[in-house]
């Protein structure tokens, strides 16, 4: 071994001696696989006029495809590294615009339909635990088993995405095996620093005890809005989140609260500069400048309330003074829904959902749109306004241990805040591997 290793092995050693967090006996590695595809498609629909990042109004279809590998390596009790290889093609319906809340959260706005292999996460995690008390951690997807003390610091640096840590619902946060749109998966107006496939690289550190926890990451910003580029600038062009989390107890049911903050800087356009100045011709990308800021707060709740039948309601915020970057253009948001598992007709392990979710834009968003101007994902030429509201419900029969079958049912109502535009009936059928 060559010597300049050795340091660097003693290091890891002592840090995975000092976490004291994971089991000796513990396996060393894991790995899991996914693989989702959805057909989705809608009816022909009422639609006075459409333009370039409209919902096409005439009866269409498309299909996406992810697959992803999950490998999972302990390298010394405490320090874990994961990479997650992925394959994603095909396309949204209308080239993955025409609605904020965007019907399939498993696709994204990319050109080309072909499919392409990336990385998607490649992360170092380090935990260092606290006191005698443990608890279980099961295997998973970027999870190896083993026991984990209650009370633990846990720091993660690489590529992972921030919806892998924050925001969490345990009734809508995975598209590939709940609700598909982007506002039922994610809190709306969170606009999350991420590429155009949801991936950032950044830090994340959290406190965990056994009734709460806290966390707080500090990641990149991509150099164009929802694009695949990451800028490289991180002085002037980055995110910050915080989140606390408590657990629910009422009676015997159980459940989790959780608050969340975020200030994102980035070389934003301006809503009202756009309209003002005529030298921008209407559109925002013009306007672009380092040193403008996003700011806001979510909430996102869930709750048993009874043995097969859970609730969740999810809030979020966003001050509406500069574009969109990263996500969708959404500036307050709100959503509700049920979970059932049918275990009364002997299916246990299938699943119902049922969820509604109002989206909204401040004033300066409304006058941009109104005036002609568009942006990465919505923009008709024109705006005739009302909150975009959206219905979702699906049924995932889970066929196999790893297969699960889900038809899925939207309907859209004003997408992309347009009452001359709609409703949308949106059908879709998911199928999902898992191993």
């Amino acid at each position: 071994m060559r010597r300049s290793r050795i340091p660097i092995l003693l290091a890891l050693a002592l840090l995975g001696s000092r976490a004291n967090a994971e089991d000796a006996v513990s396996p060393r590695y894991n790995v899991h696989f996914q693989s989702t595809v959805i057909d989705q498609g809608h009816f022909k629909f009422h639609s006075q006029y459409f333009g370039t990042n409209s919902l096409r109004p005439e009866t269409e279809t498309a299909t996406s495809i992810t697959s992803t590998f999950f490998f999972g390596l302990r390298i010394v009790p405490g320090t874990e590294l994961y990479l997650d290889p992925e394959l994603s093609g095909g396309r949204g319906i209308s080239g993955a615009l025409g609605a904020a809340g965007f019907p399939n959260g498993e696709t994204f706005r990319i050109g080309d339909a072909r499919p392409v292999v990336s990385t998607a996460r490649l992360f170092l995690k380090q935990v260092f635990g606290f006191g005698n008390e443990t608890e279980s951690v099961a295997d998973g997807q970027n999870q190896l088993a083993g026991t984990a003390s209650a009370r633990r610091l846990t720091v993660v640096a690489g590529k992972y995405g921030l919806a892998d840590y924050f925001d969490g619902n345990a009734y809508a946060h995975d598209p590939r095996s709940q609700f598909m749109n982007w506002t039922l998966m994610d809190a709306g107006a969170w606009d999350y620093p991420a590429d155009t496939r949801g991936y950032t690289w950044g830090v994340m550190t959290e406190y965990h005890a056994p009734d709460w926890a806290v966390r707080g990451a500090a990641a990149t910003e991509p150099k164009v809005a929802n694009q695949m580029d990451i800028d490289r600038r991180i002085g002037r062009s980055h995110g910050f989140v915080i989140e606390g989390e408590h657990a629910l107890r009422l009676g015997e049911r159980k459940g989790t609260a959780r608050a969340l903050a975020f200030l994102n800087e980035a070389p934003m356009g301006n809503y009202d500069e756009t309209v003002a100045n005529a030298a921008f011709g209407m559109d925002v990308s013009r306007n672009r400048a380092y040193g403008r800021t996003k700011y806001g707060f979510s909430t996102s709740n869930d709750l048993e309330l009874s043995p097969h039948l859970g609730a969740f309601v999810r809030l979020s915020w966003s001050d509406g003074r500069n574009e969109a970057w990263a996500f969708t253009p959404v500036d307050a948001s709100q959503s509700a829904g049920l979970d059932w598992k049918p275990a009364a007709w002997g299916r246990p392990k299938d699943d119902w959902g049922g969820a509604f979710v109002m989206n909204e834009l401040d004033n300066p968003a409304r006058r941009y749109l109104s005036s002609g101007g568009s942006t990465f994902i919505i923009g008709d030429g024109g705006l005739h306004y009302g909150p975009e509201t959206i219905f979702e419900t699906y049924y995932r029969f889970q066929a196999k241990d790893w297969l699960a079958v889900s038809p899925d049912a939207q309907m859209l109502f004003n997408p992309a805040y347009n009452r001359s535009r709609g409703p949308v009936p949106v059908w879709a059928l998911r199928v999902h591997i898992e191993l």
